[in-house]
């Protein structure tokens, strides 16, 4: 899906060449592998060979390509969200699986993980032998995430791990998880730690896969913990029963995974842009292309303009660096506005390409469906909004009072 890319802030000249290199390989590799079989994903709900297709982004080098050491790449907030932006161009369940590997699993182990767990784990995240999933959200505590009630309970050299997790996405097809949970009989943020469960681990199940409504290529599943015994070797961070700060540190890695978000709504924008852009100069109606009716191009010009807006946001986030990775606000705010814009340009997107855009012979009904998702994962906007408002204030609202 080699796009034509409408760039009316002239962001692409301030790329360097190696930020153009990772755009240009990423689209090829789009084109070669998922552009061909994409369509057969979505029908299926699910990716053909994950495996392999994990593997190849192994070889792409886009796995954990914002850290550094144990065979990261060491590549620039930038260079990722653009590798981003043309995965989700090409298919929503893909970037899921760079995303929720990377930005949230890889970053934690990277940032607070010891030196043996990240010998450990990160070459094979890297090379994608491994694969990981994330289990945060549970059936009682989604956007209140605080809520969990899954318990972490020492016992010698293991912790036992009880409790259940929802809406994780490639949780079925995972090595290892990497699992919030609760320390001590505390509640909120005070004691919530993080431990990484290997596929097998007597006592963790896998759920069955659910469709969903967009992103099919990659289904969600529930994980359930029954007395699970994990050696505290893998201890990522241990939850103070005392203290927010476990939490806290563990959240940082939202930072790059909000960025990400945001690219990827870009890509999609970018992609039923084009697409609509492209079929109103060819496509005629009463004689004329419908591209001259001035309906259609205050449309399109809506669509332009809030695709340059979200690319300076995301570009702004992306490089006003916080001890090297994204300001928290700047990526708040390109994730709530992205997440909000792609739902609006897709949706026009398929409106001008009429009763052909709702067939499933064109890419705009998966689009609109893709699109849908950004706002939930990864801070709901409503959340975001609550976060940046908490910024702006310089203090934290309670959401549990009225």
């Amino acid at each position: 899906m080699s796009l034509e890319i409408t760039d009316l802030a002239d962001v692409d000249s301030q790329l360097d060449h190696e930020e153009k290199a990772v755009r240009e390989g990423v689209r090829r590799w789009v084109d070669d592998t998922v552009v061909p079989v994409v369509g057969n994903w979505f029908e299926r709900g699910a990716i053909d060979d994950p495996r392999a297709i994990f593997r190849g982004l192994g070889d792409l080098g886009v796995l954990g390509m914002h850290l550094t050491g144990h065979g990261c790449a060491g590549m620039s907030a930038v260079q990722y969200g653009l590798a981003c932006l043309e995965l989700e161009a090409g298919d929503s369940g893909l970037r899921s699986m760079v995303s929720v590997q990377g930005s949230l699993a890889m970053f934690a182990i990277w940032k607070w993980g010891s030196e043996d767990q990240k010998q450990r784990w990160l070459p094979g995240c890297v090379s994608g032998e491994h694969s990981f999933a994330i289990g945060i959200s549970e059936p009682g505590a989604g956007s209140a995430m605080t809520d969990m009630v899954t318990s972490a309970t020492p016992d010698g050299d293991h912790v036992v791990l009880h409790g259940q997790k929802a809406y994780c996405t490639g949780g079925h097809l995972a090595t290892h998880v990497f699992v919030f949970a609760r320390w001590g009989k505390t509640q909120g943020p005070k004691g919530i730690g993080a431990l990484v469960v290997e596929r097998g681990t007597p006592g963790f199940e896998v759920g069955h896969p659910e469709r969903k409504m967009g992103g099919r290529g990659m289904p969600e599943v529930e994980l359930f913990f029954d007395r699970c015994r994990v050696p505290r070797a893998n201890v990522i961070m241990e939850g103070d029963p005392n203290s927010t700060r476990s939490f806290k540190r563990l959240m940082s890695s939202f930072g790059p995974e909000r960025v990400g978000n945001a690219a990827m709504c870009l890509g999609v924008a970018q992609a039923a842009y084009e697409a609509a852009k492209a079929y109103s100069l060819q496509r005629e109606q009463f004689g004329r292309p419908i591209c001259e009716f001035q309906g259609l191009q205050w449309k399109i010009a809506d669509m332009a303009v809030q695709i340059h807006a979200a690319r300076l946001m995301i570009y702004r986030a992306a490089t006003n660096l916080v001890d090297g990775f994204p300001d928290p606000l700047e990526a708040a705010m390109a994730k709530l506005y992205a997440n909000e814009m792609v739902q609006r340009v897709t949706n026009e997107a398929l409106q001008i390409h009429g009763h052909a855009g709702f067939t499933r012979a064109l890419p705009l009904e998966r689009m609109v469906r893709d699109s849908r998702g950004f706002a939930l994962g990864g801070g709901t906007t409503e959340i975001l909004r609550n976060t940046i408002a908490s910024m702006v204030y310089g203090r934290a609202f309670d959401q549990r009072h009225g």
